[in-house]
Formats: structure tokens, sequence, C-alpha cells
């Protein structure tokens, strides 16, 4: 079938039904082959989903019905991905948007990430690929937020409130970029590998291409760095470092 590659086993992959028993998924695709694929295996795994043919069914069922994520293509002939992801966000911050494509120029994946989409998953896929990618989503977002706060010189994270600010002046952050720069300031001046950092706060823990971690760190050091201010390094070849500045 066009765009993914089915090869997989429910067993090997870890999949339970009780993991997705209270969560509604939204999946849009015009292929009704992807579509009707992807609500099967869905269920299978035990999520109640909701299938649309294009971007305004999308955005009709998004508005009446329950969503705890959305699993949303991008060529779509009505109102394509990357709109029905802004029209999402301009008033829900919060229910997760995994994008998927065969648009795979980092231009695409930089646009898509940056309208608000969580995650982003290039056709053709694995159907292994896709669920493991969807429990992680679900488990970060239903994780309750712990109680503490962490500081690199003017930089102040609280996980309670979920606020970040340098000095004064707060930052607005997406759930993704708050996880990222929680997880760097959680290990303050020590070196984390892309490895970690996918499974910290991406929950990859297979070896996959992606440039995610890439595009979040530029997003971050935008709202972060300023004034002399630049405490996010890269280490070349291994991963990225806070580090605390100097008195």
């Amino acid at each position: 079938m066009k765009g993914v590659a089915v090869s997989w086993e429910m067993d090997r992959c870890g999949y339970a039904a009780h993991v997705g028993e209270t969560a509604t998924i939204l999946v849009v695709d015009d292929e009704a082959g992807v579509r009707e694929l992807l609500g099967d295996a869905l269920r299978i795994a035990g999520y109640t989903t909701l299938l649309a043919d294009g971007g305004t069914a999308a955005l009709s069922a998004w508005r009446s019905e329950h969503v705890d994520l959305a699993i949303v293509d991008i060529n779509m002939p009505d109102v394509d991905g990357f709109r029905v992801v802004e029209t999402i966000r301009a008033r829900d911050a919060a229910t997760p948007i995994l994008l998927l494509s065969a648009r795979d120029a980092p231009a695409d994946v930089a646009r898509g990430l940056r309208a608000g989409a969580d995650d982003y998953v290039r056709k053709p896929f694995s159907l292994e690929e896709l669920l493991l990618r969807v429990a992680a989503i679900l488990r970060r977002t239903g994780a309750p937020e712990e109680d503490h706060v962490l500081r690199c010189g003017p930089l102040t994270l609280d996980g309670e409130r979920h606020e970040v600010t340098v000095g004064d002046e707060p930052l607005e952050m997406s759930a993704t970029e708050f996880r990222l720069l929680e997880a760097l300031l959680a290990k303050k001046d020590r070196v984390l590998t892309r490895e970690q950092l996918l499974r910290d706060v991406w929950d990859i823990t297979f070896e996959t291409e992606t440039s995610v971690l890439d595009t979040y760190i530029s997003y971050l050091r935008k709202k972060v760095h300023r004034d002399g201010f630049a405490p996010i390094t890269t280490v070349r070849g291994v991963g990225y470092k806070l580090v605390e500045p100097r008195a």
C-alpha cells in the first residue's frame, strides 16, 4: 500500500489493548487505504478512533468530539495538514498532533513543527514505528508534571506551574519545548547524547533518522539566548549540554 510499510507484530512490539483504552485518536488522511489501515491498527491496539477524509472533516470532528491525539496527513485537497495544525493550535495548545507525510524536506518538517505539531513521521512508514510513537506521545502528555524548580543563570523553569522565565520575562513554550528544556536543565553542565534526549523527550528508543531534536534545539536557542546568555551548547558528534554561566 502506498505510503505504508505493513510489517509489524503486536506481541513483539509490546502493544497491549489497555494502553489506549481511554484514548481517542483522530486519523486524517484523504487516501482511504491508509486511513482505514491506521484506524484498524489503532483499534487493535486498544484505542478509540475517529476517521476523517480531509482537513474540513478533521476540524469538524475536533470541534465536536473529545480528541486525545490527532494524526494528520499534510497533502490533502481541501484544507492541508499545516492549516489543520495551525487552526487547532490557535484554540488548543494541549492536544498532541502527529504529522504524517511523504514530504520530508527539512523545510517541511520545520514548518510542521513550527505550526505546533509534536512529532513528524515520514511516509513510507512502518506501523510498528507509528504505534510506538503514538504510545510515547500519549504517555508523555498523560503524565503529571513534577513539582520542582530548575535554574541556570537568569533562566528558571517551574515544573509545577509549567512556566519558564529569563529574568523577569516569561517565555511562551510549547509542551515539547518545555520538556526538552527541562531535560537539559535537570542535568545541567552534563553532556546529553542525542539518543538520551530523543528517549527522554520523545520516548524514541529505536534508531531512526530524525531532525526533530535539532529543530527544537534551534527553537529553544531563539527563545532563551539573549544579551550574552547562551547556555545551550553543541557537543559535536555527541549531543547537547546546558552550561551554567561563570560568575
